[in-house]
């Protein structure tokens, strides 16, 4: 059995079909990690969910910034953005089935390592060194929990927000799960207490004074980190002071989609083939 993690389809139908040839990806054997933002900007948002959703055990994704949104604008009254592709999926027959499938996603995987190294773990956007992997997946557990319960329309309703810009012990209920959301989901830079900056979302270039990409912080454990969400680093995280693997290689931009293999880190990727490129820094309100 092999495990391919890969980072954010973004509607990209056509490339995801393409990329599992080019593994020659067999459910029956091989075992996929999603990195998240299955949906929006592309074309095919209704076609990746359902693709995903068929491989069943087969696959298994992380709940991005983007996923989140399509859930806010179907269950919480969030309107859709300019440069949404969301409508297929909104006004598909099967949409309720698709959308409780969705819901239901984690936002942290993680796997055992082997003896001498740490274990894998897989976020949208990355892991803060302020958060060990167990704190990590008890909070992911936290909005796991609030997003599958009775108050989740209420929460979508209200996740929208870039305050708090940092964790504290203390913080309840959606202040709490806000900040659950945004480190998970939206986190690019931070500053060495870990307080989220959302001005930024080009290259290393672009991190405002005193914050640096959470990857150039050291931790106190040694997990394998597996990340989607920033396309601007082009796979790369340089500087990293922990081990680190960026999946994100913009295919929703003219870029590629890229799948890594876990047991050899072998990457394989392909093309996109969008006619244009577009930018992936959409100026956009503050969101997930």
């Amino acid at each position: 059995m092999t495990t391919y993690a890969i980072g954010d389809l973004q509607g990209c139908h056509v490339e995801f079909v393409e990329l599992l040839e080019r593994l020659e990806f067999d459910p029956r054997r091989d075992r996929l990690w999603l990195a998240g933002d299955l949906v929006n900007r592309g074309p095919d948002s209704l076609a990746c969910l359902r693709e995903v959703m068929a491989l069943g055990e087969a696959a298994t994704t992380v709940l991005g910034n983007h996923d989140l949104h399509l859930l806010a604008v179907a269950r919480g009254g969030e309107r859709e953005k300019p440069g949404d592709t969301l409508a297929e999926v909104l006004e598909a027959p099967d949409r309720e089935r698709l959308l409780d499938w969705l819901q239901s996603r984690p936002l942290l995987l993680r796997a055992a390592g082997t003896p001498g190294s740490g274990e894998t773990v897989m976020t949208h956007a990355g892991l803060p060194p302020q958060w060990s992997v167990a704190r990590a997946a008890d909070l992911a557990g936290e909005l796991a929990a609030t997003l599958t319960g009775e108050h989740a329309g209420a929460f979508l309703e209200r996740m929208y927000g870039n305050r708090p810009a940092s964790w504290r012990d203390d913080l309840e209920g959606v202040d709490r799960l806000r900040v659950i959301v945004n480190t998970f989901t939206r986190m690019r830079f931070i500053d060495a207490e870990g307080r989220l900056d959302f001005t930024a979302r080009e290259g290393l270039d672009s991190a405002p004074p005193g914050f640096a990409p959470w990857f150039q912080y050291p931790r106190h454990d040694d997990p394998w980190l597996l990340f989607g969400h920033w396309a601007a680093l082009q796979g790369r995280v340089p500087g990293s002071r922990v081990r680190a693997e960026a999946l994100d290689t913009g295919c929703v931009w003219g870029g590629r989609l890229t799948a890594l293999n876990l047991a050899n880190g072998e990457r394989v990727s392909v093309p996109s083939r969008r006619d244009r490129p577009r930018s992936p820094f959409p100026t956009t309100r503050s969101s997930p």
